[in-house]
């Protein structure tokens, strides 16, 4: 019983495994197709022609109808059989893919183009079908149809034209599931499917000709006395075509436009992810005509730009957003230009006992909130941090970005600044220093490596400045230059003080510093309402 009931149970699994795939619906298409087919021949043979020229099927000897009836027979049975050995690699591939966990997404050539392949070669086994179905019919109908013999075999041939072109468009429109997983790794070279011209040449055949070629037809077989009724008998049965052309017309139209609509559609919604910002949008490649094409192009193009995307942000992580977007959009070259800038530096003390005192993975950690600190105040400002020097920082305002108060805003962003490094670092001291002036900004460095950075005394003076406020209590310092360039808003939140020398200028400085309040808890704070 057991040995029955696993093989049962195999082939149970099997035909459910089948009933979810695309295959039974383009097994009615096909017998569907050529019963469209025949039923435009035998309508046309039977009420396209006038009652005298009809051919009457009834009138036929029992062994010719079965002769006939009998290839029918046979000729669905070795089509079946021919499109089954065709989609033996076909199925395999969608099996072994359905029962992996992961799936498979490894595909052969060979199964790759029959699938792509199937709806032509679908085609083909019925236009042979149909060819030689035409001679065996003719000669099975000799009997009540010997005179009508060429009508009958213009007919066929018309019958044949329009189930090859009504299988072809609906195969391939219910095997695009299958087309989607084949073509997952690109459009295979030297393969092409029908583009949109042919496609549009098909259905004007189908809409068009073979309902006008069957109305010709009708008329020459009567001008040539082929046919015994006079030609105006051959109303009714032109206004019949006329009606089948109609109805086979936008049955036809309707397939391709949905042909072509559907992956215009599909790439519309694309376009508008991409706009949104989603370059994970991906269209699924249908076939491999223009509209396939396009379809892998576009899916090259948003992962170019999803890469451009990532390095466009790497790149704005390392040198600063609005370096890279200048950079970007203007192209870079070695040198620089002077500009009047203000300059913040930034320095922890003692971080290297620091790190001989904790494990590295607090030094890190502390490190990263510094930094983190430093870069979220000196955006909100409209400065941007151009470099990190081990435990220390160096932010310019007014470049590469002209700032309408470059001094005001890095005076405002050091007295924030103090007051969260405060909370953040606890009892590990820090300096901050902020001057002003002029500076050479730009590209500097060899043309193989080069970086975004200020050089000038601003930036000495600011370092220097900030070796003297590790000594303050308020662990702020500014030059008076840099105050007197601010607005007033900020200017008057500062105190400027005593000249000095710092070391490595010869130029002396006169010091300011913010003005400061005690809080309840004796701590200093610098804040944006020191003033008051």
């Amino acid at each position: 019983m057991s040995t029955l009931t696993n093989p049962i149970g195999r082939i149970s699994a099997f035909v459910r495994w089948v009933a979810r795939t695309p295959w039974p619906v383009f097994t009615l298409g096909m017998v569907q197709s050529d019963i469209i087919g025949a039923l435009f021949v035998l309508g046309f043979l039977r009420f396209g022609l006038p009652a005298e020229d009809r051919i009457q099927l009834q009138d036929l000897p029992a062994v010719n109808l079965a002769v006939f009836l009998g290839y029918l027979f046979v000729a669905f049975t070795v089509g079946a059989y021919l499109s089954l050995r065709l989609l033996l690699p076909v199925i395999r591939w969608q099996r072994r893919d359905t029962l992996l966990a992961d799936g498979d997404p490894t595909i052969t050539g060979l199964a790759r183009v029959r699938a792509l392949k199937m709806p032509f070669y679908r085609t083909l086994i019925s236009v042979s079908n149909w060819l030689l179905g035409s001679i065996v019919f003719i000669v099975a109908s000799w009997p009540v149809a010997s005179k009508s013999a060429p009508v009958v075999a213009v007919a066929t041939a018309l019958g044949a034209t329009a189930t090859a072109i009504i299988g072809y468009l609906q195969s391939e429109r219910v095997l695009r599931p299958v087309a989607v997983a084949a073509l997952r790794g690109g459009v295979p070279e030297n393969f092409r499917a029908p583009g949109v011209i042919l496609r549009q040449v098909l259905t004007w055949v189908l809409s068009t000709g073979v309902p006008l070629l069957a109305i010709v037809l009708a008329l020459v077989a009567s001008k040539f006395a082929i046919l015994t009724a006079p030609a105006e008998r051959l109303n009714t049965p032109l206004l019949l075509l006329a009606i089948a052309a109609l109805v086979i017309g936008l049955a036809g139209t309707v397939l391709v436009a949905m042909s072509i609509a559907d992956p215009l559609r599909q790439l519309r919604w694309a376009l508008g992810e991409v706009q949104r910002g989603n370059y994970n949008a991906h269209m699924q490649i249908y076939d491999a005509s223009e509209l396939g094409l396009l379809q892998a192009g576009f899916n090259d193009m948003v992962r170019d730009l999803a890469e451009r995307q990532r390095l466009r942000d790497l790149f704005g992580r390392y040198v600063g957003e609005d370096v890279a977007r200048r950079a970007l959009e203007r192209g870079t070259e070695l040198g620089g230009q002077e500009r009047d800038v203000a300059v913040l530096f930034v320095d922890l003390v003692g971080s290297t006992q620091l790190a001989s005192t904790v494990p590295a993975s607090e030094v890190v950690n502390l490190l990263n909130e510094f930094f983190r600190v430093i870069v979220d105040t000196v955006n909100r400002h409209g400065g941007f941090v151009n470099k990190f020097q081990g435990d220390a920082a160096l932010a310019i305002f007014g470049a590469p970005i002209e700032h309408p108060d470059a001094s005001g805003a890095a005076l405002a962003a050091s007295r924030e600044l103090h007051d969260e490094l405060v909370t953040v670092l606890g009892q590990t001291e820090f300096g901050i220093g902020v001057s002003a002036g002029r500076a050479i900004a730009g590209h500097i460095g060899a043309q193989a490596r080069f970086e975004y950075t200020v050089i000038g005394d601003p930036v000495n003076e600011a370092a220097r400045l900030t070796e003297l406020a590790k000594l303050e209590a308020g662990h702020v310092l500014a030059s008076a230059i840099a105050v007197s360039g601010a607005l007033d808003a900020e200017a008057l939140r500062w105190d400027v003080g005593e000249i000095v020398e710092l070391r490595g200028r010869t130029m002396p400085t006169q010091l300011a510093r913010p003005l400061v309040r005690a809080t309840p808890s004796g701590r200093i704070q610098i804040g944006h309402d020191a003033a008051t």
